[in-house]
């Protein structure tokens, strides 16, 4: 019943617009930027970015999350009149189990590939590791990332997720729409032009995953965990000059790395692995009815005359 979380709160059309702009604010301006702004002025950008320490342009990165997460938080709160547990899970309180198994789990898979591939060709990446620059990394991305991974699940498979739903009066909605614009608002990432809008079906694939993760398990506890789990990674393990966040990791991809192979790389790795951890999820946590869950009807409870009987 997570989509009907949502019915625990006021949800008026006016309040849907007023939290949606207000929440999507960044993730619209960066997208329209990236649209009106030439390729010239775009990797004029990049290079200011490239050129700043790693640890502030990071930090620059990441801050705007903190309020942004919060702001949501108000507005749930304070315009919807529900509590964040509610768009959080249809549990009765945070399952940190489930969020600390799904962060266990990405962690150890990447890093397991990583061992693998590493271990049988590592021409195109060079070690890359400085205590000190890495200390400082470590304790940006503990202290930040999850702000930042915060904001998107609790935007696009918390509050988007719900409100479409309703609306929708379905599942396989908002399973779409979110994954589809959580793609493209993706779309400015460097990663984009350097490879192609091909990785587009990465973002977009990811962002399926995380919702049928969202839909199935009836909460955002396993979506929050891979989510966190997979930017962690990706900022200290291993780095590129193609990246979206230029970070001090541990490795770094060569410049002579083709990116057109490191997309088909990225492309193939979904395709094996996110039906795998779909798998291992199902098995732990006895999913089943997939079909009523992905694509079923959402009905407003009898119940649910008014928001004040949830709480």
């Amino acid at each position: 019943m997570f989509i009907e979380q949502a019915y625990k709160g006021k949800n008026d059309l006016w309040r849907v617009i007023v939290t949606t702009l207000v929440s999507t604010g960044i993730f619209i301006a960066n997208f329209i930027g990236y649209l009106l702004i030439s390729d010239e002025e775009m990797d004029q950008t990049y290079e200011l970015m490239k050129s700043l320490p790693k640890w502030l342009s990071l930090t620059i990165n990441l801050i705007p999350f903190v309020f942004l997460l919060g702001l949501l938080f108000l507005l749930v709160r304070f315009i919807h009149e529900r509590s964040i547990l509610s768009l959080s899970t249809s549990r009765k309180s945070f399952d940190f189990k489930r969020f600390g198994f799904s962060l266990g789990l990405i962690i150890f898979i990447t890093l397991f590939t990583f061992g693998i591939s590493y271990y049988y060709d590592n021409s195109m990446i060079q070690w890359n590791f400085n205590p000190v620059k890495f200390a400082v990394l470590l304790i940006i991305s503990l202290l930040l990332f999850p702000f930042q991974i915060g904001l998107e699940e609790y935007l696009f498979r918390g509050y988007l997720m719900q409100q479409i739903g309703i609306m929708a009066r379905n599942r396989w909605t908002p399973l779409i729409i979110t994954s589809v614009v959580f793609g493209i608002m993706h779309s400015a990432n460097p990663e984009v032009a350097e490879m192609g809008y091909g990785v587009m079906v990465f973002y977009i694939g990811t962002g399926l995953l995380l919702g049928v993760m969202t839909l199935m398990d009836e909460g955002m506890e396993l979506a929050l965990g891979f989510h966190l789990g997979n930017n962690l990674m990706a900022a200290l393990l291993i780095t590129s000059d193609f990246s979206a966040l230029q970070t001090d990791a541990v490795f770094k991809y060569t410049s002579e790395t083709n990116p057109s192979n490191a997309l088909t790389e990225m492309i193939l790795s979904m395709a094996i692995m996110y039906p795998l951890i779909l798998f291992i999820f199902a098995k732990k946590y006895k999913w089943n009815n997939w079909k009523e869950k992905l694509t079923g009807k959402v009905t407003e409870p009898e119940i649910a005359t008014n928001y004040k009987i949830y709480e």
